[in-house]
């Protein structure tokens, strides 16, 4: 059978929900029994996401392989259940690169190497061998491989990349290509204006493609005069003409698009009747379309919340923490309760605010003291790394529940050296280098990773870690033997024998009987604990409970004695799916809405019926 493809490409402004769309229509294509795939195409020089400044392109996913990409990839993992590499990334600047470096090698010896059609047709061919490779856990070939093209259309840096999918849509056929362009419907004076639709359109046709799909983002419900205008200008069926307005939160996207009939749309253009399905694939795609609309019809009726206080030096642009948002969802979902995140800039927590600022500063102190939890995620840099470091105080001494991710797990470290161990001076060999003070190391540069290249150069990608022999204790250790791995999306029968579930749902080790076990997560960092302060840590009650395989770098600490003082070296939230929270994170959400007790039993945190 010949690999389906639907491209979802935006129009009039960017950021206008294009990674959602097309990670719910892989949702859809999923429920019906196809196996799916997904690739982000970014027309940026950059050859990946890794050196991206978060505060103006959101957070840098880290694969299972290593590969920095693009924040849309944690989409298509999280909604799909699948395990992506950096290859579903491209970009114009890796692209080039890659032929380029054809040409110097002589492989186009003898011809002038140009934009059509040598980069077009190696763009194209990398499409088509990345939408072959397995994703999930059947490790069978993908029927549909969903293509996002990122930025607008009609922006000079994306001609390569659109001349491309022109060709990719002609050469693979009737029936064999989906085009959904989603598109803006301002709303001004009370008035649904379509004008922008419509130019949008034209856009998109003038440069050879046409749209099977316009899916219309809206504040409001479009009304049905709005869809019929927009359906005659366009020449489009009404029926081909989806209204995407705003819902209570992105998983009723796929609830949205499946209420206004795509999926029979979705059929009818890619001829899906004609395959052969999987039977099992069928009945495992439903349940998990079941267990999707519960899980959202509980969301909407849950009153109870929980109140998570994120204290990062990113704030200003919440997508820098997409998967730390997405992750405190999941958990809270699976806890029962809504979601309140209070973000907070770590800088306004400092003394040096108070002069400057008070307002901002007490303002802060306020969201602090009042948080039912509070999380510190990664980052990179000095500043505001020492209000981070009273947010872990804080947590400690009020015993309010604290998560450490990354950085959140060093700055824990800092802090109880510190104001516990009595290492005035402690510090990070980062800071200490950036500001040019003096201290004592206790977090320090690893030796194997170097800064120069600084692209993909730090430690990337899932890499296990071993929970000791002294964890017994471990609240985050107890959750992650009681965690069930899934098959196709859904949760399999727990099995304490087996570790933590890789992205796709397969199991990463089993320990020996009687052994502690082995997890499997994704890391990106420079910078580790020095292992000569461990032990005095550890005398204090702050104990290393996972380390690497050679046991020498620390990967989780947890504090004995409190309701959940936990910091990871890893980013557990790369990990974290809708219906599979990542356990660090439920863990953290558990304790912060007083229900961590029924969690550790495997139980959900209030939910009716299981849903």
């Amino acid at each position: 059978m010949a690999t389906k493809y639907v491209l979802v490409s935006g129009g009039v402004i960017s950021g206008i929900g294009k990674g959602v769309i097309a990670s719910s229509l892989g949702v859809l294509l999923k429920s019906i029994g196809l196996k799916v795939t997904a690739i982000k195409i970014d027309p940026y020089l950059s050859s990946d996401a890794g050196l991206l400044g978060p505060l103006e392109h959101g957070e840098c996913f880290v694969l299972d392989d290593g590969g920095e990409v693009d924040l849309d990839l944690g989409n298509y993992e999280r909604y799909l259940n699948i395990t992506l590499t950096k290859d579903n990334n491209i970009t114009l600047g890796k692209m080039f690169q890659k032929v380029l470096a054809r040409e110097r090698n002589g492989e186009y010896l003898g011809k002038t190497v140009q934009i059509v059609p040598h980069l077009t047709d190696f763009i194209e061919g990398w499409i088509y061998d990345v939408a072959q490779v397995p994703v999930d856990s059947t490790r069978e070939r993908p029927d549909v491989c969903i293509i996002e093209l990122g930025g607008t259309v009609g922006d000079i840096e994306s001609a390569p990349l659109i001349e491309t999918l022109r060709r990719l849509r002609l050469k693979a056929g009737q029936n064999n290509f989906l085009h959904c362009h989603v598109s803006l419907v301002p709303v001004i004076n009370d008035e649904q204006k379509t004008k922008p639709t419509q130019a949008a359109i034209r856009e998109v046709r003038s440069v050879g493609l046409s749209p099977d799909i316009i899916a219309c983002r809206c504040s409001e419900p479009l009304k049905g005069p709005t869809i019929d205008k927009i359906a005659m200008y366009c020449q489009v069926e009404p029926a081909q003409v989806i209204a995407v307005h705003d819902v209570p939160s992105t998983y009723h996207v796929p609830l949205l698009l499946e209420s206004q009939g795509l999926i029979p749309i979705l059929k009818n253009v890619l001829q899906l009747d004609a395959l052969t399905f999987s039977s099992s694939l069928v009945k495992s795609g439903a349940q998990t379309w079941n267990i999707w609309k519960s899980l959202t019809a509980a969301q909407d009726r849950t009153l109870d919340t929980v109140k998570i206080c994120l204290v990062g030096k990113y704030t200003a642009l919440q997508d820098a923490y997409l998967s730390v948002r997405k992750s405190l969802e999941h958990a809270s979902m699976k806890c029962a309760r809504k979601l309140e995140i209070t973000w907070l800039n770590s800088s306004d927590l400092e003394p040096e605010t108070e002069a400057t600022s008070p307002a901002a500063y007490h303002k802060a102190w306020g969201s602090l003291c009042t948080a039912s939890g509070i999380l510190v995620p990664g980052g990179f840099g000095a500043r505001g790394t020492e209000g981070m470091v009273v947010a872990a105080e804080w947590a400690r001494k009020k015993n309010i529940p604290y998560l450490g991710i990354c950085l959140g797990m060093q700055i824990a470290v800092i802090e109880f050296c510190r104001n516990v161990c009595g290492i005035q001076d402690a510090q990070s060999a980062e800071i200490m280098e950036e500001l040019g003070i003096p201290g004592e190391k206790v977090i320090i540069h690893m030796k194997e990773i170097s800064s120069t290249p600084m692209g993909a150069s730090q430690r990337l990608g899932l890499k296990n870690t071993v929970f000791q022999e002294n964890s017994s204790f471990s609240k985050l250790r107890k959750l992650y033997e009681t965690e069930a791995p899934s098959v196709n999306g859904l949760p399999a029968a727990s099995d304490p024998s087996k570790t933590t579930a890789t992205a796709d749902g397969e199991p990463t080790s089993k320990p020996s009987p009687g052994q502690p076990p082995i997890i499997s997560e994704r890391h990106r960092h420079r910078y580790e604990v020095n292992p000569a302060f461990v032990e005095k840590m550890a005398s204090h009650r702050l104990d290393f409970i996972g380390k690497d395989e050679d046991g020498e770098r620390m990967e989780i600490l947890e504090l004995r004695d409190h309701p959940w003082f936990v910091g990871v070296q890893y980013h557990p939230e790369y990990l974290s799916r809708v219906l599979r929270p990542s356990m660090p994170y439920l863990g953290f959400v558990a304790a912060a809405a007083g229900c961590l007790e029924r969690i550790m039993e495997g139980k959900n945190g209030g939910m009716v019926n299981g849903a």
